[in-house]
């Protein structure tokens, strides 16, 4: 991979929809070389499928944080559902597991719950992302392409008009308001492992102090090294970076830790990322059975 390539992974990740030629327009090259290195990253497995990231408050869930020792997927993910459904799990570098369940309500006996339950495996850290603050306004009409746009998100408004029966303005209308919510990300899923010349690594930096004044000082010394967007929630913010080489890393997370209000801040390096989806789909057809119009997202 070059700095090209990691650029056009990096846009695709924040937005899969985003046309080849706009990227290209971007990046100053032509949308049909865009097209070409997107597909030889998915021949090389860089890419390895077009995806839906939903904030599981976005649909009236609460989700909680749960970082374990221990590599074994198969048996976390069997350990983890024991309290709710998983909703990524994201092996990294050092023998740690960063993963997350989503759960409908009483989220703090969930976190007493999973420390009793949880015996195969060690629980180093356990926490929700408490007040988000993600927009739950979603209707039936949004869910209806919603679900369709899981499972190929770059597929076009006519394909998704034919399909629904809907107009392409409706369905153009409801993309838009999809991709203006914070809580919704149409992304990419890749393998960390097969880029090479580049360290993808995430640095959780815990907050004391006003969250988006701190967001706004990252954003302009570190934007430079983003690969996504920041993840913010009432008192974390998770930046997703890239850097040449691990002193470079390591220089990156030492910084972020010198920075007013941040308490602390811990280095993920990812080996494999997954998001489950067996969660949304189900969310999704129970919230269009629902007599209510909207969503509401409950703490209690």
């Amino acid at each position: 991979m070059d700095n090209l390539d990691i650029k056009i992974l990096s846009r695709l990740l924040n937005n899969c929809r985003e046309p080849d030629r706009q990227i290209g327009k971007e990046l100053g090259i032509s949308g049909g070389a865009i097209r070409a290195r997107i597909k030889k990253m998915q021949k090389r497995k860089i890419i390895e499928k077009f995806t839906i990231k939903v904030e599981p408050p976005v649909l009236g869930f609460g989700v909680l944080y749960i970082v374990v020792s221990g590599q074994n997927i198969k048996e976390i993910l069997e350990q983890i559902s024991l309290i709710g459904e998983p909703f990524f799990v994201v092996p990294c570098v050092g023998g740690i597991t960063v993963c997350s369940i989503v759960v409908k309500e009483n989220l703090q006996q969930k976190i007493i719950l999973a420390n009793k339950l949880m015996k195969d495996v060690r629980i180093l850290s356990i926490f929700e992302a408490e007040n988000p603050g993600f927009i739950s306004n979603l209707t039936k009409t949004d869910l209806e392409i919603l679900k369709l746009l899981i499972k190929e998100p770059r597929q076009k408004i006519e394909n998704i008009s034919k399909d629904t029966g809907l107009s392409t303005k409706t369905v153009t209308r409801c993309i838009d308001k999809l991709q203006e919510n914070e809580g919704i990300q149409f992304t990419v899923i890749y393998d960390p492992t097969k880029i090479e010349d580049f360290i993808p690594h995430a640095i959780l930096a815990w907050i004391e102090g006003d969250l988006r004044e701190t967001l706004e000082k990252m954003n302009e010394e570190f934007h430079e090294s983003f690969m996504q967007i920041p993840f913010i929630a009432k008192n974390q913010i998770v930046l997703f970076m890239y850097s040449h080489d691990i002193f470079e890393m390591d220089e990156l997370t030492q910084r972020v830790r010198n920075m007013d209000n941040v308490r602390s801040a811990d280095l993920f390096i990812p080996k494999k990322i997954s998001f489950p989806l067996k969660w949304l789909e189900q969310a999704i057809n129970d919230a269009k059975k629902s007599s209510t119009l909207h969503l509401s997202y409950q703490t209690n």
